[in-house]
């Protein structure tokens, strides 16, 4: 379920106009999503299973698709079902989607759902720059966030059509809730009395920091820095229970432990403070020093776990939707908890906020006393320590488990495929279909999440990069009419048939129970391309435990690489796929300098 994380290259806004006080009449407008013929699925399907499924599991598999399309048989029923969901929803898929993707799904946020991304190093290496940096920083978001308040958010199109901007009004004042069964997510930004304070999180410790005067502007720079500095040394004493660990743990574990928590009243409060909040900061205490080619390596780490229970692992509220991390050793970057949104959001706040942090060096402040910011206070019970323990414990096994690699490809960027008139990000996707066959000697399903945001309400389907041959795929790729972003790809299709069935309470449907629709979702490469100005990278676990999380951000000359996979499995590698993959993008653009150019 992680890593489906995407905006693809596509979601770039092609023009992009201001349209104030409009997000509702804006989102009005934007076409439904539609449900596609059952047909045209049922062929895609068999298309994509092809190449990974042997021809005896393909035959089985066609028979079962022939009956369940039948006039009257049972994908027609469910299919009737679904267009008449879709007539009364604003979107057939959004409410499923969020349920079975992330709110159902019980294992921790942490590696399996929640991406990190790395920003650039930073010059500071003390605790003045690490307060100067999230001062500014915390000014910078909110810069971002009186555009979300005033609906002057720059609407995004792709190809003269308007994007659904629902997603960056998810992403502040916003939580997600533990269950034991299933989660929810709370969003306090449309309250009538919105959130004015942050979450800071110092040694553990958790502080509330309004960061709004009492007129309604946001404080400057050098106030933030003041209020910073007073957390800063009022959590010196590093001996504290790191209360925030618990939201690292498998869901079901954290919902009774977050039941008995809530029990006691100043936990209640102070929980839901956090839960309440704009944003979280966490001012980290250094990583162990890495090597400067291992350096992006462990900043990865760092934003995806914290480092473990001995570092920086506690130093976090991992249900929160947005969690900026700032190192006292200058790593810097954050993790967002994956219900509310996708990647594109996140990434164009980053950029705003970094071209605002560049140009701040606000106006000196009146020297107006500030209240001192709130510590948040838990009363620890032996139960709650015992939760603690546990969640310790199976974080430091999580953080040993995952074996990364964030790499920078230095030989070229985008600027090579498009001289070759080829999208950078088909030409990426087809070296790691060649980098896998190469170490595998076979293909996998491989997941390439597309952004359905040309539709109300619109999140992700999936362009399946794997085909029956990589020239067609190429093609396929650079079609403008690449059927994911349309509406018309199969993956969300097929699941609503499924959830349809169930909720039809009629038995699950024999292709949904075939060994091929097993092999099809199990996806051992789960791949992103996040594109952003600011020369970041984002990072994510793998989906299956023999897969990998594959995710890029091509810049003009260079393309960066963060590359996944767990230690428990034998078979997989990251430092080799990241090898394999600079290989075959070395390999290819031999292969394209060398092949005479066709004339057109």
């Amino acid at each position: 379920m992680a890593g489906m994380v995407k905006p693809s290259g596509l979601v770039k806004p092609v023009s992009v106009t201001r349209i104030a006080g409009r997000y509702l009449a804006h989102q009005e407008g934007l076409p439904k999503l539609p449900v596609p013929p059952l047909q045209q699925t049922c062929e895609r399907y068999l298309t994509a299973l092809t190449p990974i499924v042997d021809p005896e599991e393909l035959n089985h598999t066609r028979q079962l698709l022939e009956e369940f399309q039948k006039p009257g048989g049972v994908g027609d029923r469910l299919q009737k079902g679904l267009e008449q969901r879709a007539k009364k929803m604003e979107n057939w898929l959004s409410d499923w989607w969020l349920q079975t993707a992330y709110l159902d799904y019980r294992m921790p946020v942490v590696i399996h759902s929640s991406p990190g991304v790395v920003l650039p190093r930073t010059e500071f290496s003390d605790r003045q720059g690490q307060m100067r940096y999230a001062a500014k920083l915390i000014a910078g978001v909110l810069d971002f966030k009186s555009m979300i308040d005033n609906e002057t958010l720059p609407v995004e199109y792709l190809g003269g059509k308007s994007l659904c901007m629902n997603q960056y009004y998810q992403v502040l004042s916003s939580c997600r809730i533990p269950g034991t069964k299933r989660d929810n997510v709370v969003n306090y930004a449309l309250d009538k009395r919105p959130p004015t304070h942050i979450t800071v999180v110092h040694n553990f410790q958790f502080f509330v920091l309004d960061v709004y005067n009492s007129d309604g502007t946001p404080l400057t720079v050098d106030q933030i820095y003041i209020q910073l500095e007073k957390i800063w040394n009022s959590s010196l004493q590093s001996n504290k229970e790191p209360i925030g660990i618990l939201t690292s743990n498998h869901r079901n574990s954290w919902g009774k432990a977050y039941n008995n928590l809530i029990k006691d009243k100043t936990n209640k409060e102070s929980v839901r403070a956090i839960q309440k909040s704009i944003f979280t900061v966490c001012l980290d205490a250094p990583m162990p020093r890495a090597s400067d080619d291992m350096y992006r390596t462990r900043a990865g780490v760092q934003m995806l776990h914290g480092g473990g229970s001995r570092w920086n692992s506690g130093n976090r509220w991992f249900d929160k939707t947005l969690q900026f991390i700032i190192g006292e050793d200058g790593t810097c970057g954050l993790i967002y908890e994956h219900a509310p949104a996708e990647g594109p959001p996140i990434v164009s706040l980053i950029d705003h906020v970094v071209e605002y942090m560049k140009s701040s060096e606000m106006v000196r402040t009146p020297m107006v006393p500030l209240r001192m910011p709130q510590k948040l206070r838990f009363n620890i019970t032996p139960e709650i320590k015992k939760d603690i323990e546990e969640a310790k414990q199976n974080m430091n096994i999580m953080v040993h488990d995952l074996d990364m690699k964030v790499s920078v490809f230095s030989h070229f960027g985008k600027d090579f495929p498009k001289s070759q008139k080829m999208s950078p990000d088909a030409f990426i996707q087809v070296a790691l279909q060649l980098a896998y066959y190469r170490i595998y000697k076979h293909c996998c399903p491989t997941y390439e999440s597309a952004s359905l945001r040309m539709f109300r309400l619109g999140r992700t389907d999936t362009i399946r990069s794997t085909s029956i041959d990589s020239a067609k795929f190429v093609k396929a790729m650079d079609d403008p009419a690449r059927h994911a972003i349309r509406g018309q790809a199969i993956d969300r299709h097929l699941l609503g048939l499924k959830l349809q069935a169930i909720e039809d309470l009629a038995a699950l449907p024999e292709i949904f129970m075939d060994t091929s629709y097993a092999v099809a979702m199990h996806f051992n490469l789960s791949t992103s391309q996040v594109p952003a100005k600011t020369d970041c990278v984002m990072c994510f676990g793998p989906v299956v435990p023999d897969g990998y999380g594959v995710c890029y951000n091509p810049m003009d000359a260079h393309i960066n690489f963060a590359v996944s996979a767990f230690n428990s499995c034998q078979d997989t590698n990251a430092t080799r796929l990241a090898q394999a993959l600079e290989d075959a993008m070395l390999d290819m653009k031999t292969l394209l300098e060398q092949t005479p150019k066709a004339k057109l």
